[in-house]
């Protein structure tokens, strides 16, 4: 695993465990960490990493609505 130093300016009020959560869910958001990666990132289990994507806004279904569609017509 890479590791990377980042300054956060004092005026975000952010801890470096916002901060990993912050990046987990946005790139578990884009599709370039699958769950149990982005858990990992944030150094969280994946029940209690799904638990808080709704925070973000970001839902546990990371699949675009289309594909639901299809699926239900599939089905």
């Amino acid at each position: 695993m890479k590791s990377i130093t980042l300054n956060i300016p004092d005026s975000l009020e952010m801890n470096s465990k916002e901060v990993l959560m912050l990046v987990a869910t946005k790139l578990y958001e884009q599709g370039k960490l699958s769950i149990g990666q982005a858990a990992e990132l944030a150094g969280l289990t994946k029940r209690t990493f799904a638990e808080l994507l709704y925070q973000y806004n970001v839902s546990i279904f990371n699949f675009p609505a289309s594909d639901l569609a299809s699926d239900v017509k599939n089905a």
